[in-house]
């Protein structure tokens, strides 16, 4: 009597003790896979919405192709998002116009609009809406090219500000929500999650963006990216497409970064960056072994300008930073952002791997400022070429010289054949710099130099290839060819 008893006990309840179990697992996963609560996108856009706005501008009609300026390094991958609206017109009729469609967010409650420069770019005007419908002509105050960012100021004060998160503590994965005005459509709500931080993109290496999957179009371009607090995290700026449309693939400013500009812009009306001096390139896994690097991380240093503030404080090519006021640099992509977010002025301190040994260089940060280009000049008959170990290089020509902006040394390369020149990278066109720290200035010294490597062994090799310097790891070969 009793073994039936507890077995029908047994029998009632294991099943609600499985259904318990299974229950407080499911609601485990829950709270993990949402950080302990699921997103309220509903409140979250009702207490954040105020603090955007729709911009839009007129401006004299200009022939831009649909991804951007002729010019513009993204119009291969990236489009901006103008949103421009062409009329047609007679030979008679006025100056086309075209519509500009953006978003922007109200930084400060007294009047002060942030949105990116490419919406107001050659605006003659720009008309700010915001959620109550009112409607301002704003003022430019001013734009920043590098960050793609532009400061307005509307007659209007209490405005509903937007609250500012801490970029810093931003994960990835955590879900972020957009609010802009996509093609027109005012206050449209789009979310997803973060998919990456620090990307550095084509000629825009100053702004570490956050990668986000928030459907983006044009017109939601300057308008703020929002976490699950409702605080502003980021500025839409741009998009990865090769359609013109939402492909999965979304960039955002860091509110950080934005913010500095636009205080910088209001207290200025211009943006001071910091500048070291060098051009960097990352450390492959091949470089690394060939500088003796347990595994590739710093930024390798390709070039230092003449006269810059790396050279003044003794940096030199073939150095590897390591880190920068203590941070590490795991990517060569992380150190611009850290040198343009420094206070010109500011002595900052350097950990450089240079010949096997690490040393710490202190350096003055300068201030960024456009660098200028060599003018093309009549060339001189060239110089022969001869050729070593597959690789043929000849001398380069003054002329040469002058418009590649190298001070001496430098050959080019002519022909590369089958060998461990064409094994490393090496292209015909490439001006060879440098060999395992030794100056090639033409076929003799390459001969030279090659001749005293050291067989099984990779050796850095430095080129220099449409206008910017690269290092290639060359592998000598162990026995003779």
């Amino acid at each position: 009597m009793k073994q039936r008893a507890v077995e029908t006990l047994a029998t009632r309840i294991l099943p609600v003790a499985c259904a318990l179990a299974l229950a407080l697992a499911l609601a485990a996963c829950d709270r993990r896979s949402s950080g302990g609560r699921y997103p309220d996108f509903a409140d979250l856009v009702e207490q954040a919405s105020p603090g955007v706005v729709n911009i839009s501008t007129t401006a004299a009609a200009a022939e831009t192709p649909v991804g951007g300026p002729e010019d513009s390094p993204f119009n291969e991958f990236f489009r901006k998002f103008f949103g421009d609206r062409e009329e047609e017109a007679g030979e008679d009729a006025p100056a086309p116009q075209s519509q500009s469609l953006g978003s922007g967010l109200i930084l400060w409650a007294d009047g002060y609009i942030l949105t990116n420069r490419h919406v107001v770019r050659d605006a003659q005007e720009v008309i700010v809406k915001l959620s109550d419908r009112r409607q301002f002509a704003a003022k430019l105050i001013g734009t920043d090219e590098r960050s793609d960012l532009a400061l307005l100021k509307i007659e209007a004060t209490g405005l509903p500000a937007v609250k500012l998160g801490d970029v810093s503590k931003l994960r990835v994965g955590e879900w972020v929500l957009a609010i802009g005005s996509p093609f027109g459509f005012d206050y449209s709500v789009t979310a997803g999650i973060v998919s990456a931080k620090g990307r550095a993109l084509p000629n825009e290496n100053y702004v570490p963006f956050l990668q986000t999957d928030v459907a983006i179009n044009p017109g939601n371009s300057g308008g703020p990216l929002f976490n699950v607090n409702g605080e502003v995290i980021g500025v839409n700026s741009q998009i990865f497409s090769q359609t013109g449309g939402y492909m999965g693939v979304s960039f955002a400013i860091p509110i950080d970064v934005a913010a500095k500009v636009a205080q910088q812009l209001k207290d200025t009306g211009k943006v001071s960056r910091g500048w070291l001096g060098v051009v960097v390139q990352e450390v492959t896994r091949d470089l690394a072994q060939s500088f003796a690097l347990e595994r590739p991380e710093g930024a390798l240093v390709a070039r230092v300008m003449p006269g810059g503030p790396g050279e003044q404080a003794g940096l030199k090519v073939g150095d590897v930073i390591l880190s920068y006021e203590g941070r590490e640099i795991p990517l060569s992509s992380a150190l611009p952002p850290m040198v343009g977010s420094t206070d010109p002025g500011t002595t900052v301190s350097l950990k450089v791997l240079r010949e096997g040994k690490v040393v710490t260089i202190k350096v003055a940060v300068g201030t960024l400022e456009s660098e200028p280009t060599g003018a093309p000049e009549a060339e001189a008959p060239p110089p022969s070429a001869r050729g070593t170990r597959g690789v043929v290089v000849r001398a380069l020509t003054p002329e040469e010289r002058q418009r590649a902006q190298i001070v001496s040394g430098g050959a080019l390369v002519v022909e590369v054949n089958e060998g461990p020149g064409r094994d490393a990278g090496l292209l015909p066109g490439d001006l060879l710099l440098t060999i395992g720290g030794s100056e090639i200035d033409g076929p003799e010294r390459l001969a030279e130099v090659v001749g005293r490597l050291t067989p099984g062994r990779s050796v850095p090799m430095l080129v220099q290839r449409r206008g910017q310097p690269t290092f290639l790891a060359l592998d000598v070969p162990s026995g003779e060819e």
